[in-house]
């Protein structure tokens, strides 16, 4: 068994209770922190689903109200006048076929990539690239769209994209430590209202069975189901 250091053992001895209401429990978080750096918030929700069944699959994007502490760089795929679009609108790198051959060739300078329909064909390529790293352009998420401008903006003002796993969890960054502790609670509100409105119809039983808060260094914090679900659903 490895062995744990001191600071986290601390961290994980000062989560006493069962579950937290979110605002107390990023309180606590900050509280333990111990890690020098800015570490990144994650929030973590087990579903009641079975992801065997395509029916039952969750995913989803939502734009975070604070954003995730840094602003994304954008690769737009189009041609014409969309790539001017696209560069008016902010975006970071533009281009059609080049761009395509670029990543293809182990360019990875970008957090992001939208594409226009009309180059899904030449894009459609590079699912074995940009899929392990979840970038696929994908319609569900918005970044497989005419309108660049839009998804340009909603991407650089903080758009998260979620999806659950093999293991019906559901894994999403919401922001940094050093946020202040209501922006925190605020994007995970955000999250969690976003992850129950795509509940998928064939979905049986109790939906969201655990909801966890933690950092990159942190703890894991039970968060009281009841209480940020109704938050999510009033926010």
């Amino acid at each position: 068994m490895a062995k744990v250091s001191k600071n986290i053992a601390k961290a994980r001895a000062a989560v006493t209770k069962p579950a937290y209401p979110l605002p107390e429990a990023v309180t606590l978080l900050k509280q333990v922190k111990y890690a020098k750096f800015d570490e990144t918030v994650d929030l973590t929700l087990r579903l009641g689903v079975d992801t065997r069944h395509a029916d039952q699959m969750v995913r989803g994007t939502v734009v975070l109200p604070h954003g995730l502490g840094k602003t994304k760089t954008v690769a737009v795929i189009a041609t014409g006048d969309r790539q001017k679009e696209a560069q008016e609108a902010g975006a970071d790198f533009v281009g059609g076929d080049d761009m395509v051959a670029k990543i293809m060739g182990g360019w990875t300078d970008y957090d992001a990539v939208i594409a226009t329909p009309d180059m899904m064909k030449s894009a459609g390529k590079l699912g074995k690239v940009l899929g392990p790293r979840g970038l696929m352009p994908n319609p569900k998420t918005g970044t497989v769209t005419f309108d660049v401008a839009k998804a340009i903006k909603e991407t650089k003002a903080g758009k998260v994209e979620f999806r659950v796993d093999k293991a019906g969890i559901v894994h999403c960054a919401i922001g940094k430590i050093q946020f202040d502790p209501t922006h925190i609670a605020e994007n995970a509100h955000a999250v969690i209202g976003a992850v129950i409105k795509a509940k998928p119809a064939a979905a049986k039983g109790k939906y969201v069975r655990k909801i966890t808060l933690t950092s990159t260094m942190g703890p894991g914090i039970p968060i009281d189901l009841v209480e940020s679900e109704t938050l999510a659903a009033a926010a």
